[in-house]
């Protein structure tokens, strides 16, 4: 685009190709995918990106350039697949089935069954001129005419084979299928406990869709999760599954780097390119990496905005279920995520939902598909993996701020009596905020002092703008828990320093927590915690000591003068 040029207009949550080509909306040419698809020649493709990465809308991108229906469509000119050779006599010359399970989010197993056997009811009807047709049988219309939300099982798994038979003896072409996150019905039914239930029927409506089907061309399917071939596509051998890992499509789904400088370079954003890959850089499939969530690039050009776009947009409830209920192991993991240090994990590639409560290898592997985390390196089946970026992690601290909303009054008052050093207040407010909040943690396990440690950083996790949160490092002697420095120099600021230690009590009894929060205080003493600050030129009047005992539910601070 040349210098003063007008860039194109931004539109979010246009997922339908032609409209957004139609009207000269934005838009990266991401063409080259239907060549890479259609010479690649896999029967069925399951491809794995996380939500809002455009699957829906390169799918709907598949069905326009493919389908019967858009045969006179020109939405193709000028673009990548338009100049390959023999593409423009390809595109408008199958009949295409195509479905979403994108809004299927039902809460129990007959509504969801209920809306699914809907959206293919709806196929049928869209096609019910094969009925005046002369080409279908006696039984094969009294099939036609059961097709409905009503269905038994049976017919409902045969649904789709069904239709691609008498499309294709319509149009003397097998049809091709196109399935758009098709794992949402299985999270869904997970959150909500019919796991089961839902498994059976989309493992018989899979293996009756794909499984040696003569009627179908090709068949696509996206996801966010790859769930394993025995929970869903038992005996489908035909199946090429392109996960995150995967070199197949690697520039297909997000955005490069490249193309989003060019954008910025567009909207004459170029000043923001540093910004714009801290905060939404991360992504890596195959060996592409710095791949950036689309969403999130649409959501900065339009508004010229840093915040967080696609953490902001659709459901993270399943990744804060699989952290809020998971083990004492994984918590400690996930605190130190949080602190930006790597962990070191074995990932399970293959989601099994039945055993997401006891491999902690299936959670980060589900975490990992779902764009929450970035793989650093890996050996054999260990990988180093982080928070994938910015956005990420200012979505994970909302999370956990919203864990705390029965509290959240109190949690706000209780960073403000900290400030103030107005050590009654601190001691009211904390344990108002653990006695709503515990409930939902385990407080117990071998290491306890790293729950507690991991709440009280959680609760100044607002001070990260005006102070730096340390925590586990060495100074004096020994390891503090946890150190709160002003920002900036300290000559003349009013502001505190602030050295915390967190010791466990095995009574709740007064006396004995306050036993406890003074051993605490005397072991930043005896440690000389404070040498780091020391060295810095931090004097003692700015100095804070604070020991905290726990038991439980119970909490109590004591405090020792700079």
């Amino acid at each position: 685009m040349q210098e003063g040029s007008k860039a194109r207009k931004v539109a979010t949550g246009i997922h339908d190709f032609e409209k957004l080509i139609t009207n000269k909306y934005f838009y990266v040419d991401k063409t080259k995918f239907i060549k890479e698809w259609w010479e690649n020649g896999d029967e069925v493709t399951l491809i794995n990106r996380p939500r809002r990465f455009g699957k829906t809308l390169n799918l709907d991108m598949v069905k326009k350039f493919f389908s019967i229906e858009y045969a006179k469509s020109r939405c193709f000119d000028g673009l990548f697949i338009w100049k390959e050779e023999g593409y423009q006599n390809l595109q408008g010359t199958y009949p295409v089935i195509s479905l979403s399970f994108s809004n299927a989010k039902e809460r129990s197993y007959q509504e969801m069954r209920w809306g699914i056997c809907q959206l293919i009811a709806g196929l049928y009807d869209d096609n019910r001129f094969l009925l005046d047709s002369g080409l279908l049988g006696k039984n094969e219309k009294e099939f036609f005419q059961r097709v409905s939300v009503g269905m038994n099982d049976s017919d409902a798994a045969a649904s789709l084979r069904n239709l691609s038979k008498f499309l294709s003896r319509y149009y003397q072409k097998p049809a091709i299928i196109l399935l758009d996150e098709y794992d949402t019905p299985v999270q869904e039914a997970y959150m909500n406990g019919f796991l089961d239930e839902m498994l059976a029927f989309t493992r018989s409506f899979f293996t009756s869709t794909f499984k040696d089907n003569p009627y179908m061309e090709r068949a696509l399917m996206t996801g966010i999760t790859r769930i394993s071939r025995e929970s869903m596509f038992s005996g489908l051998n035909n199946l090429e599954v392109v996960t995150a890992a995967s070199g197949l499509y690697e520039d297909s789904f997000g955005f490069t780097e490249p193309e989003v400088f060019a954008a910025l370079d567009e909207f004459h954003l170029s000043a923001w390119k540093e910004d714009v890959k801290f905060w939404y850089d991360g992504y890596r499939f195959g060996d592409c990496r710095d791949i950036y969530n689309p969403w999130s690039i649409l959501g900065f050009l339009k508004h010229k905005q840093l915040k967080p776009y696609w953490a902001n947009t659709g459901s993270n409830s399943l990744a804060g279920k699989l952290l809020q209920e998971g083990s004492r192991e994984l918590k400690m993991d996930f605190e130190q995520l949080m602190k930006g240090e790597p962990i070191a994990a074995r990932i399970d590639e293959d989601t099994v939902f039945a055993q997401l409560e006891r491999r902690q290898g299936a959670v980060w592997g589900l975490l990992l598909s779902g764009g929450y985390l970035k793989v650093l390196d890996a050996w054999g089946e260990t990988y180093r993996l982080a928070i994938t970026n910015y956005e990420v992690k200012k979505m994970f601290g909302n999370m956990i701020l919203d864990w705390f909303g029965k509290a959240e009054y109190s949690y706000n008052n209780f960073v403000d009596a900290l400030l103030k050093d107005d050590l009654e207040g601190m001691n009211r407010f904390i344990n108002e905020v653990s006695m709503a909040t515990f409930s939902y943690f385990d407080t117990g396990g071998f290491e306890p002092e790293r729950f507690y440690h991991g709440f009280v950083l959680g609760l100044l996790a607002e001070l990260g703008g005006e102070y730096a949160l340390v925590s586990n490092r060495e100074s004096g002697i020994g390891r503090y828990d946890v150190l709160i420095e002003p920002l900036g120099r300290v000559d003349g600021s009013k502001k505190n320093a602030i050295i915390m230690e967190f010791k466990v009590c095995g009574s709740a009894e007064e006396g004995a927590l306050l036993k406890t929060a003074k051993a605490a205080l005397r072991q930043i003493e005896e440690k000389q915690y404070e040498a780091s600050l020391a060295a810095k030129g931090f004097p003692k009047s700015s100095l804070r000591k604070y020991g905290f005992a726990f038991a439980g539910k119970r909490v109590l601070i004591a405090c020792a003068d700079g």
